[in-house]
């Protein structure tokens, strides 16, 4: 059995439910733990998160009960001790040596692992690009909880289909704050937005811009021009997950550092789609061109300065 942690945001949580997903297409018997999102666990957290698969329309997971995961996951003394200097030595990247942590962008020793607990994000699109189609009927959007902006987004959806629609995705909020943003800020930049949005302008006429991001304010200081932009304002709390089915009916899709505009890009069907995502997610992260352009088969890639890699 292996059995992999659901942990994160509704993004991260899909790419973990992805990996699952693709494991059990090679014939595994593959489970999700949940403890993560245990009370006593999210209490500790600075930013607390909570289960959000189940927002898709009757997605199917197997959980793993409290007894599976203890298999894996609980050691003796020894067992401990031994880990531990393994660790050290750089033999395993986990003290337990039932654990596989994700420690690089691919690893494609992955699909051969069998009996192991699995940790990581697995944000790198070469997991299950090629079950994409069956991931995006598995994603089943919800209709909005309010009748009247249901109605919208349908409404909006159906004008994005007909026209040279691009959904810009801007992430900032906790993105700015000092610990994260040396992290994760300076990659989607100003020049980055610039350039990605000149490129679908210089390819189609008319193009429309539709902005998602949780900082309304500044979306209206920065496109206020309603002939070219569109902000993306009403869909909020659960309801966010709306902002995904909208950026999955765009010609093109601007992608910030961020697992959530990546999916709002990976669950378009549309076949004369364009997607750019930055070169890198984060400041900590070398990226290697050659590698990037296999690992994200497709997309375009962009520097911070604008530069198409």
């Amino acid at each position: 059995m292996i059995i992999i942690k659901i942990a994160g945001g509704l993004g991260n949580q899909m790419q973990q439910y992805s990996l699952y997903r693709k494991l059990l297409s090679l014939g595994k018997e593959v489970k999700l733990d949940l403890s993560w999102f245990d009370p006593k666990i999210q209490e500790k957290m600075l930013a607390k998160r909570d289960f959000e698969l189940p927002l898709f329309v009757d997605i199917p997971y197997e959980v793993a009960d409290k007894a599976e995961v203890d298999a894996f996951l609980k050691q003796g003394f020894a067992s401990k001790l031994i880990g531990k200097v393994m660790r050290k030595l750089g033999r395993q990247a986990s003290d337990n040596k039932n654990v596989f942590v994700e420690t690089q962008m691919y690893h494609p020793e992955i699909f051969d692992l069998d009996n192991k607990y699995i940790e990581g994000y697995f944000a790198c699109q070469k997991y299950y690009g090629d079950i994409m189609d069956q991931l995006q009927e598995a994603f089943v959007f919800p209709e909005h909880s309010i009748a009247d902006l249901q109605q919208r987004n349908m409404i909006m959806a159906a004008r994005m289909d007909k026209e040279n629609s691009v959904s810009v995705h801007i992430r900032r909020g906790d993105y700015l704050d000092p610990e994260n943003f040396k992290v994760l800020g300076n990659i989607a930049t100003e020049k980055y937005y610039d350039s990605a949005m000149k490129y679908f302008m210089d390819k189609y006429e008319n193009v429309h811009f539709y902005i998602f991001t949780s900082d309304h304010e500044y979306a209206r200081e920065h496109y206020s021009d309603e002939s070219l932009y569109t902000i993306i304002d009403w869909n909020t709390g659960k309801d966010s997950v709306q902002d995904l089915m909208l950026m999955s009916h765009c010609k093109g899709n601007i992608c910030a550092n961020s697992t959530f505009s990546f999916w709002g890009a990976r669950l378009n069907k549309r076949p004369d789609k364009e997607v750019i995502r930055t070169f890198t997610m984060r400041n900590n992260q070398q990226c290697d061109p050659d590698k990037m352009h296999d690992y994200w088969k497709g997309w375009i890639l962009m520097d911070k300065d604008g530069q198409i890699v």
